[in-house]
């Protein structure tokens, strides 16, 4: 069983910045990407950015610039520096993996999430 534990949310003045991490457990053989996508109060889940296997990186134009996702493979963790954080991204910030491989599926996974709130 995959599970994903996030960690590094809070709040924060506009301008501050924020590290979010995201470990995940169980034997995973391989997997397509990691990322973190976000869902705003009454809003739809967002793709925020993701990193694939190869260390490709993707992110929604509205953070580029300010955020920056990393990830350490021999601890299978994915990071998301915010800098230059706005109110407009205050949200709950959700872990995922994509098209983990495990002994048993090829299943994609989420965190529980994590919130970020950004004061004006």
């Amino acid at each position: 069983q995959v599970q994903l534990a996030e960690s590094g949310g809070g709040l924060v003045q506009a301008g501050g910045s924020l590290r979010l991490s995201c470990a995940a457990s169980g034997r995973i053989f391989s997997f397509n990407a990691m990322g973190w996508y976000r869902q705003a109060p009454g809003k739809q889940r967002d793709l925020v950015a993701t990193i694939t296997s190869d260390g490709s990186t993707n992110y929604r134009d509205s953070v580029k610039g300010r955020f920056t996702i990393s990830r350490d493979n021999t601890k299978n963790t994915v990071y998301l520096q915010m800098n230059s954080l706005k109110p407009e991204d205050t949200a709950v910030y959700y872990c995922n993996i994509m098209g983990a491989r495990t002994a048993f599926r090829l299943s994609d996974y989420w965190g529980q999430g994590t919130q970020v709130t950004v004061s004006s």
